[in-house]
């Protein structure tokens, strides 16, 4: 048995299909089949039901794909250890982050890390909850960022801030004459949410059981939907083109590109709805202080989000008269 073994068996369990996984161990379909052909003799076991069309792994088979991985993992651990002095801040860290975090969050973030570790060239990539964790239980991403509660097997995570949900609305909304909205007042209103498998929307309804009643209601009703979108931000643009209000956190809500007269920002009564984002990484992740500057500098941005209330404030209009 050998590492390398381990390594097709982990990828031909993710890929399912011997030439793809034959691709990205970048050696021949035949070399790939061969060796798990030979690692299953060896163990007694097939690890992989093959037919013509499919490849599925057996029960026995998941088990000790996933102890695979844990091996390649320690493996990495022994690799760094054997390299005595080595920076691990010297390569590449791979980071993901839910959609209504990224867009807001990595442009504070990325600076911040460049000061704190300059010689460590990062990727990112945005996806939904469900794919991030995919990616980082097969490390294809060293660590990712989401909302919490986020649980996983043989993962930990480190909550980075709260970020408390603000109303978005066009700024001569009627509502835009209240310094701070309740959950009631938007009962009745044209209400914009991302659609249903959107982590941040169940986060809304959770938050703001309120909303739960009144979409349920307007399912019912002749004319009474509530407008769904794909993103944050074509939701945004659409509350801007007088379509409703919306709810969003706070660091997406202040990210305007609007004329100050056009979009308004209100913060909930107490107590105000809020998620915490949190950092989530694979307890076996062979660099530890990678991690270590990833939440500092993720953790500064705390400040980045809590000064852009002082933008929601700058959003109001004039009171009128």
């Amino acid at each position: 048995m050998t590492l390398t073994e381990l390594r097709y068996i982990v990828t031909l369990a993710r890929e399912k299909h011997f030439g793809h996984a034959a691709e990205r161990c970048h050696v021949s379909q035949p070399t790939l089949s061969v060796a798990v052909r030979k690692l299953e003799d060896e163990l007694g076991v097939p690890l992989f039901e093959r037919s013509k069309n499919s490849i599925q792994v057996t029960e026995i088979g998941r088990r000790i794909v996933d102890q695979a991985q844990r091996v390649l993992d320690q493996a990495g651990v022994i690799q760094d250890l054997a390299e005595d002095g080595k920076n691990q801040l010297n390569s590449p860290l791979k980071v993901g982050a839910i959609y209504t975090i990224g867009p807001y969050l990595f442009p504070h973030l990325l600076p911040e890390l460049r000061r704190e570790a300059p010689d460590m060239p990062l990727f990112i990539e945005e996806g939904y909850t469900g794919e991030l964790r995919f990616k980082l239980r097969h490390s294809e991403l060293d660590a990712i960022i989401v909302a919490l509660p986020f649980e996983e097997p043989e993962v930990v995570t480190l909550p980075l801030y709260d970020e408390p949900f603000v109303v978005l609305m066009p700024s001569e909304h009627p509502l835009a004459a209240h310094d701070t909205i309740s959950s009631d007042q938007l009962a009745d209103q044209p209400l914009l949410l991302l659609g249903p498998g959107h982590c941040f929307r169940d986060q809304v309804l959770e938050s703001v059981p309120e909303l739960v009643e009144t979409i349920n209601t307007r399912r019912t009703e002749s004319g009474g939907i509530v407008t769904e979108g794909s993103s944050l931000e074509t939701i945004r643009h659409m509350v801007a083109s007088g379509l409703g209000v919306t709810v969003l956190p706070l660091s997406a809500a202040s990210a305007v590109n609007y004329r100050e007269d056009i979009l308004a920002v209100r913060p909930f009564e107490h107590p105000v709805p809020s998620r915490t984002v949190a950092l989530a990484w694979r307890v076996t992740f062979p660099r530890p202080k990678a991690i270590d500057v990833l939440a500092r500098a993720a953790a500064q941005c705390r400040s980045v989000t809590d000064g852009e209330s002082d933008s929601a404030t700058a959003l109001r209009p004039p009171t009128r008269s």
